[in-house]
């Protein structure tokens, strides 16, 4: 691969990447960012070539059609289809009252699925009409997939559950897994394969049997991505590394190393070994999977690193996963989350400049230890009803007090 390695890598997005797409034949990549804006990228340019304004917060997802067109899915909750070229969408898809965190094109190019935390999916026609509305998850639905043949759905949820739904009505198959799932992609043999929480992949068959599992040591996963001959997964994880997987053979082949951290999408070309990459630095990196080589000259030392610093904290090592979202300076200001500086005495929803959730400005919290260390505990879903924050909890008592005591020392007055 003849790149220039001032080129190799791509930055334009002003927050960490979310989402990455790649064309059939391709020549572009389309990457989704918490900074609101989706990117489409020339690829035998390695530029941009348009930025794509619509959404009102993050871009959580992003996918082609076969024809060129791209779909978003916003933490707004809507679902926007584009032209290539055109400045506004084409198409909105309203009716998701939570951020939608997956989108899929089925085989077709007729149906567009969309997973939202209002734990329901929708399938959108393209060519215009009601949509069908699956619903059955417990919990926030993380990721869709169709399978090869076009016959059916796949979604994961935080609810534990992967669920396969036939499109022609049938009742759906509902498999319960060890862990939350955060993703979902689909083999061209029908095998499924799923990320979860705990850093686990699982391989499960077309009827819902479960076929395999593998560490990946990604904790949690929260992407995963099949090259397009289904012969390697790729997981990535908050740690800021990539498990490769030969998906077969369930092994684990390698780990790309990348900076630290969170790596929230990858996406493989036509090639079958390149991988793209996107995380918290804001940059979409390239990787040659069947080597483990970083393409191109990247600087790879934690100098980026807001924890660089906090080296041997638990604490900070329990907020590398919020980093993403939020700062701990007020002079680094707003991400898709709150500035946490000065959190601790502050009421809830009441921090001037960010536009917090209408649901949140009716509760009544102030943020002290106990009420940091209870928003972990039994999750933001419950504790702050209404809020766009991604459903996480902490599980080790341990863990929360190093979180509360790590946000007490680095967000205060200095």
């Amino acid at each position: 691969m003849f790149i220039n390695p001032a080129q190799a890598q791509l930055r334009g997005h002003g927050g960490p990447v979310r989402a990455l797409a790649v064309s059939p034949d391709g020549t572009t990549v389309v990457s989704g960012s918490f900074d609101t804006s989706a990117i489409r990228w020339s690829l035998t340019r390695n530029a941009a070539e348009q930025v794509l304004r619509f959404h009102e917060s993050a871009v959580n997802a992003v996918v082609f059609v076969a024809d060129g067109r791209i779909v978003t899915g916003g933490e707004d909750g809507r679902v926007a289809v584009w032209q290539p070229g055109s400045p506004m969408p084409a198409q909105v898809f309203e009716g998701h009252t939570a951020p939608v965190a997956g989108v899929a094109v089925s085989p077709d190019g007729r149906l567009v699925a969309s997973a939202s935390w209002d734990r329901t999916i929708r399938l959108w026609p393209l060519a215009g009409g009601t949509p069908r509305v699956l619903e059955g998850h417990q919990q926030n639905v993380n990721g869709v997939a169709f399978t090869p043949d076009g016959q059916s759905l796949v979604s994961a949820g935080y609810d534990l559950t992967l669920r396969i739904w036939p499109l022609d009505g049938g009742p759906e198959t509902t498999l319960t897994l060890p862990t939350p799932l955060n993703s979902v992609a689909v083999a061209r043999d029908g095998e499924i394969v799923a990320g979860g929480a705990d850093g686990r992949v699982f391989f499960v068959g077309p009827k819902g049997d479960v076929r395999g599992e593998l560490d990946s040591g990604q904790v949690p996963i929260i992407s995963v991505a099949l090259s397009p001959d289904s012969t390697l997964a790729a997981a990535a994880g908050i740690r800021g590394s990539v498990a490769i997987i030969e998906r077969k053979a369930r092994t684990l082949v390698r780990t790309l190393v990348g900076p630290g951290l969170p790596v929230w999408a990858a996406a493989f070309l036509p090639d079958n070994r390149t991988l793209m990459t996107g995380g918290t630095d804001r940059m979409i990196r390239r990787w040659n999977a069947t080597t483990g080589d970083h393409i191109g000259s990247v600087p790879m030392a934690d100098n980026s690193d807001p924890l660089a610093a906090f080296s041997g904290d638990r604490g900070a090592e329990v907020f590398r996963a919020c980093i993403a979202c939020h700062t701990l300076t007020p002079d680094e200001g707003n991400r898709a989350g709150p500035t946490l500086a000065g959190i601790f005495g502050r009421k809830i929803a009441s921090l001037p400049g960010y536009n917090f959730s209408p649901a949140l400005k009716q509760l009544d919290i102030v943020w002290t230890p106990e009420t940091v260390s209870k928003l972990f505990e039994i999750g933001p879903m419950q504790y702050t009803p209404g809020t766009k924050m991604p459903e996480q909890t902490i599980g080790s008592a341990e863990d929360r007090a190093a979180l509360v005591q790590f946000l007490q020392k680095t967000t205060g007055p200095r």
